[in-house]
């Protein structure tokens, strides 16, 4: 934005395949619900060496098919905070979604997002990393807990950085109809 501040935009479109679900109609696969962030940093660090940004989140109703979206729009605030040491990064993403318009027969949104990470790079950018994506439904006073681990390789082709990554998911809480899965 300018010499002290930086402007991160975070958007997640999910890719969504769920099968095996008791009731027919619940197996579907296509786009979900568009998470989009946006970070307000200062360019340097604090003198404690954390990285931080605060902004608004939306939620966007991308889904392809009825049952991979809330048919809502949300709105809420979000932050981030890190600091890396050596070739440790630990931090949380935070944000809480509000419905604020959207399809009347759908239940409104009122959800917070959790998620605390820890990261070590290797001195060949292999990255072996840690997190939860927790989410808590206020509505309906309920739990979401995956922990995934992961491991990812930094790589080049010609000029352009890649990224590739292996993980696995553990869901510690889930709602009763959420399918246990891997990542």
């Amino acid at each position: 934005m300018n010499e002290d501040w930086n402007l991160i935009s975070r958007t997640i479109v999910p890719l969504v395949d769920q099968q095996d679900f008791p009731v027919e109609a619940l197996n579907e696969s296509g786009l979900g619900d568009t998470t989009a962030s946006l970070f307000f940093s200062p360019k340097a660090p604090t003198a404690g060496g954390w990285i931080w940004g605060v902004g608004p989140v939306f939620l966007l109703p991308t889904a392809t098919q009825d049952v991979l979206g809330t048919e809502k729009w949300g709105l809420g605030p979000t932050a981030v905070a890190l600091k890396q040491t050596g070739p440790w990064t630990v931090g949380m993403l935070a944000n809480h979604i509000w419905s604020v318009g959207g399809n009347d027969s759908r239940n409104d949104i009122s959800s917070t997002f959790l998620q605390p990470f820890l990261t070590y790079t290797t001195k060949t950018h292999t990255t072996f990393g840690t997190n939860t994506e927790s989410t808590y439904d206020w509505k309906n006073k309920q739990w979401t807990v995956p922990l995934n681990a992961s491991v990812s390789q930094l790589f080049k082709i010609g000029t352009q950085m890649l990224q590739a990554q292996v993980g696995a998911r553990y869901w510690a809480m889930h709602p009763t109809m959420a399918r246990r899965a891997g990542a």
